[in-house]
């Protein structure tokens, strides 16, 4: 649960909510990088270009290509709404080749409905009101590159974020249609992606929600992204978008949903896949899986987009335009700071709400 702390710009803490703000600052002063500069800061990871990957802009770098993840610098993100083109890319298997939305079907089941029903895409989009809203999908291990000690999976860096116009039907609407018993604690999803075994028994990610979030009016079974079908590469023609947690409990190329009586055990839902500690604990520090707890709402973070990194500006005397990102989970970013000597002082910037 997350609890309100005091205003503090210097602490990082879990807030939350769906939402992207936007600050911008014009500061007229040098920046004293050498004076503040951390001891020991080495560029956080080495990877290539994605020159070539269909869709996407050249400039996203490419981490692993067995399971593909992409991420995208800081620069290309300065869009309040991120077009497909600069939107990361998270497998954990290989995507389907090619979906048919004419056959595509959405199969709900599990131990807490009344009974198992099936949707076509079609009947989807025939008999549930359409909704739209701007939502933030952030991988779990984004910002992992600069944890110290290092932690093992994709070092991501910053670029592991969007903030996208997701239309599609309510879960909550198409749960209501189907019949959940009190029971229900979790909806799981099944995805069409393919292990990299090869093998088709072999599931490669089932994670979840619990329901209390799969009720959420900006839950979504989502079919559109930015007033298109969502690309392949990002779900189509189906998925789940459950916005201010981390993406992976955002299943893409859904075909069936379970609601279960308990917490879903899918693969990556068990040991120390999407947890960390119940309680504070010191880096590095070994911590049984008995005391590690599922990731929810994500923490409040912030990007900023420009300058892109690296200027050199000509003129120290001059204004600086400043601007980025802010996100927090599930509650509002309600006060913006700003520091350009590494934490030693900070100053107030205004927010333009999403």
């Amino acid at each position: 649960m997350d609890t309100p702390l005091p205003d503090d710009p210097d602490r990082r803490r879990f807030l939350g909510r769906v939402g992207l703000g936007t600050l911008s600052a014009l500061l007229g002063t040098v920046v004293p990088f050498g004076r503040g500069f951390p001891d020991g800061l080495l560029p956080a990871a080495f990877a290539a270009p994605a020159n070539g990957l269909l869709g996407k802009d050249p400039g996203l770098v490419v981490l692993n290509d067995r399971p593909l993840n992409a991420e995208v610098p800081a620069h290309l993100l300065a869009d309040a709404v991120t077009p497909a083109s600069r939107m990361f890319v998270r497998n954990n298997g290989v995507p389907p080749a090619a979906v048919d939305p004419a056959t595509w079907t959405l199969t709900i089941g599990g131990e807490a409905v009344k009974a198992e029903r099936t949707f076509t895409l079609a009947e989807l989009k025939r008999d549930f009101a359409h909704h739209t809203y701007e939502l933030v999908l952030e991988c779990g291990g984004n910002g992992r590159a600069e944890f110290v000690p290092g932690a093992k999976g994709n070092q991501w860096t910053t670029g592991a974020v969007s903030c996208a116009r997701w239309t599609g039907v309510r879960l909550a609407d198409v749960l209501e249609a189907v019949g959940v018993t009190p029971e229900a604690v979790y909806v799981g999803y099944y995805g069409r992606d393919t292990h990299l075994s090869g093998d088709p028994k072999k599931v490669v990610i089932s994670r979840g929600i619990p329901i209390a979030k799969a009720r959420q009016p900006e839950t979504l079974l989502a079919f559109q992204m930015n007033g298109e079908d969502i690309p392949l590469a990002h779900g189509a023609p189906l998925r789940l978008v459950a916005g201010g947690w981390p993406a992976s409990t955002s299943g893409k190329w859904i075909d069936r949903l379970v609601v279960r009586d308990r917490v879903h055990d899918g693969p990556k839902m068990e040991g120390q896949s999407y947890r960390m500690p119940c309680k504070p604990v010191a880096p590095g520090a070994e911590v049984p899986d008995a005391e590690m707890c599922i990731i929810e709402s994500m923490p409040v973070k912030s990007l900023i987009t420009l300058p892109r990194s690296g200027l050199v500006h000509p003129d120290p005397q001059a204004p600086l335009a400043v601007a980025g990102h802010a996100w927090a989970g599930e509650r509002a970013v309600a006060a913006l700071h700003l520091s350009i000597d590494f934490g030693q002082t900070w100053q107030a910037v205004p927010v333009q709400a999403p």
